[in-house]
């Protein structure tokens, strides 16, 4: 395992036993950040795959429906009837923190231009098919929007999931690591210096010994 490359002091010791403590922390506040997206995320992919085949199928039914009451118009009718918008449609988009990601959320205002019994035309000038694919066209626009929010959502917390993720990598098994080898390291080093420094201490202790013991000898003699 690769240490970082500092010197074996006791100040680098504190300071990496304080980012030891750091990273640790770090590591499972962003763990559990990636366990909530994981989880938030997960919910989201499964009402956007239900709301992706009730939107595909309510267009899919109001296509068909529209093509076949078309076909019993001429191109001009129909041209005629769908050329001034009946409606406008001012999309809001707003922006909230879900856990650190700012997904949208989208609100619609719909002004009315010239709409008459809830269809842009008169009755009298289309059929029933093509009021009906109208009307059903109109009713999946709230489902597209949260479609759109959903699929946009899910984007961006993946996005966020994967970065988390490189993040919680990196600190596991790369730099929470290295500072463990690294204070490991300093800890046996610092123990060898003070083992080294004891018995420097107790050889210059016992030739101190050995010093008084002969100068008494000679104490002794020097009294004979």
């Amino acid at each position: 395992m690769a240490r970082l490359n500092v010197k074996p002091t006791r100040m680098e010791l504190a300071k990496l036993k304080e980012r030891l403590e750091t990273a640790t922390r770090g590591h499972k506040l962003l763990k559990d950040k990636r366990d909530e997206l994981m989880r938030q995320f997960i919910g989201l992919i499964k009402e956007n795959n239900e709301l992706r085949q009730k939107v595909e199928d309510q267009l899919t039914e109001s296509m068909q429906d529209f093509v076949l009451a078309k076909s019993l118009e001429s191109d001009q009718v129909a041209e005629e009837l769908f050329a001034v918008p009946s409606k406008e449609i001012k999309l809001h988009i707003q922006l909230d923190n879900v856990m650190s990601v700012h997904v949208p959320k989208m609100h619609t205002d719909v002004l009315q231009h010239n709409e008459i019994n809830g269809v842009p035309y008169s009755y009298v000038g289309s059929n029933s098919g093509m009021d009906n694919a109208v009307r059903d066209v109109e009713n999946s626009l709230s489902d597209l929007l949260r479609l759109a929010e959903i699929e946009k959502t899910c984007q961006l917390m993946a996005d966020e999931i994967e970065k988390t993720r490189r993040r919680v990598n990196g600190l596991e098994y790369r730099i929470i690591p290295e500072l463990k080898e690294t204070i490991y390291y300093i800890e046996m080093k610092l123990e060898e210096a003070e083992r080294a420094s004891i018995t420097r201490i107790m050889k210059i202790k016992d030739l101190e010994e050995k010093a008084d013991a002969r100068d008494k000898e000679e104490h002794v003699a020097y009294d004979f």
